[in-house]
């Protein structure tokens, strides 16, 4: 039996390259190891290095990557990450200790200070921290930044305030830090429902969690008259950074009333996405709360930097200054873009998601919107369209979120898409929403791995191929 008849001998078990998997029996006569350590047999690997090599070569060849197309997940903000960046992370001069001594890491410490100092100029907030190691880490150490604060004040505050479109990890970060969540619903427009807003406030309101332009690409027109609200009675208002890809170079959550913000890096400042970490996800305040936050942070003394603990600090919520060598990739996408590209980053973003939206057969209920939009599939299921883009040659957009779109497609295209790749992804998602009931339901029948099983995926994993052999 040849390779390709091995191969698809198995297809049913959807296993890509399971002849190419080799192994060999070595039997164990005798062991200095009590019996019960020991087995009679072991399974081992048998293949040459050059075998092993063009198996993981084929294997790469069969995921998709950013490199390989458009990441149109909505709200995750999937764009290229420029390699020049891992350059500069991969500087020897990088690689720095965080014990090294401050008057040796002078450089170091510069890099950092600059780096607050352009966050905040961006974010419009007085003090930055850079120590949280991920955006829901960042969203954490505000509200608890926020809840120092008001102790601090005397004040017994028990609710956050979060639209039901948020992110989960806006709910989590709340209800971690001890917070009852009131959930907010959105209004006709898609926007905050301001009557609603109004009779969740109260004395007890410690923040209102806000993402501008909230989960749909909708900005929120009345944001000032929303600050006010907050602000009035005695809450403070938190920006979550998920969405600022969209306002760079021409809105400041600063400027708009919000106290509180976390810059999500890997969205909007080109740095690894997700997967557990590393990660980053710094958090910007105004004057008022800057003697809250982590302890260290870096300022410039008599021409030199040194590291300062603030008055009232919430204390350490990561080693040193947070993942470093992210924070560098931050700093080097920023400085080479300058205030003119960052601008113009935030331009090419807004142009290429109301450009791909002109261009499908969907309805998009809400508008108009700015970075991102969420299509709806209809009467059709937005999960199946999805499976059967992957036929087409692209990735799918996120689905079934948020719930307010009935059967969503949220799609974020991001500033990096030429309109030849716009036009391509266009073309699978009218092509996909075409076809016939039976080819969405048995979808996706080109790729190497066909449609799973969800629900016992999730509850009975196999987390090794020897599983097969089950079967």
């Amino acid at each position: 039996m040849n390779y390709d008849q091995a191969r698809y001998a198995r297809e049913d078990q959807y296993e890509p390259l399971l002849a190419e998997k080799n192994s060999t029996r070595v039997e164990i006569d005798d062991s200095p190891l009590p019996d019960d350590l020991t087995r009679d047999s072991v399974e081992l690997p048998d293949l040459s290095e050059p075998e092993l090599a063009r198996h993981y070569t084929r294997l790469s060849q069969m995921n998709w990557s950013v490199e390989s197309g458009p990441y149109p997940l909505g709200s995750c903000t999937m764009k290229y990450n420029p390699s020049f960046t891992e350059d500069v992370a991969a500087d020897p001069n990088a690689a720095v200790h965080p014990d090294r001594s401050v008057e040796s890491s002078q450089g170091t410490l510069e890099l950092l200070y600059d780096l607050q100092d352009y966050l905040g100029r961006i974010g419009g907030m007085d003090a930055v921290t850079l120590q949280p190691p991920a955006g829901a880490a960042g969203e954490f150490a505000g509200i608890l930044v926020a809840k120092a604060y008001h102790e601090s004040q005397g004040n017994d505050r028990s609710e956050v305030v979060i639209p039901a479109s948020a992110h989960g990890t806006n709910f989590a970060s709340a209800a971690m830090a001890g917070y009852d969540v009131v959930e907010l619903p959105s209004g006709e427009d898609g926007r905050v429902d301001m009557d609603a807003l109004d009779a969740a406030l109260s004395e007890d309101t410690a923040a209102l969690m806000l993402t501008n332009p909230n989960t749909v690409g909708l900005f929120e027109r009345d944001i000032v008259e929303i600050a006010e609200m907050v602000h009035d009675v005695g809450g403070l208002l938190y920006y979550d950074g998920a969405n600022l890809n969209a306002l760079l170079g021409r809105g400041r959550p600063g400027d708009m009333g919000f106290d509180i913000m976390h810059y999500n890096v890997h969205k909007t400042f080109a740095t690894p996405h997700g997967g557990g970490g590393p990660g980053a996800g710094p958090v910007g305040v105004v004057e008022e709360l800057a003697p809250f936050l982590p302890s260290p942070r870096v300022r410039e003394s008599g021409g030199n930097y040194e590291l300062f603990d603030p008055e009232e600090t919430i204390g350490k919520v990561h080693g040193y200054m947070g993942n470093w060598l992210v924070l560098v990739k931050a700093y080097a996408y920023i400085a080479r873009l300058g205030d003119a590209g960052l601008a113009d980053a935030s331009a090419k973003a807004v142009l290429n998601a109301n450009y791909l939206a002109e261009q499908l057969d969907y309805e998009v209920p809400y508008g108009p919107f700015h970075h991102e939009f969420a299509a709806t599939a209809g009467d059709r299921d937005a999960a199946d369209v999805a499976k059967r883009m992957l036929d087409y040659g692209v990735h799918p957009p996120t689905t079934k979120w948020p719930e307010f779109v009935p059967e969503a497609m949220l799609t974020e295209p991001t500033e990096i898409e030429n309109r030849d790749s716009l036009d391509d992804l266009a073309h699978a998602f009218n092509a996909a929403m075409a076809d016939s009931d039976e080819e969405l339901e048995n979808a996706p029948s080109r790729t190497t791995a066909r449609r799973i099983d969800q629900v016992s995926a999730a509850r009975e994993p196999r987390l090794s191929w020897h599983a097969l052999d089950e079967e």
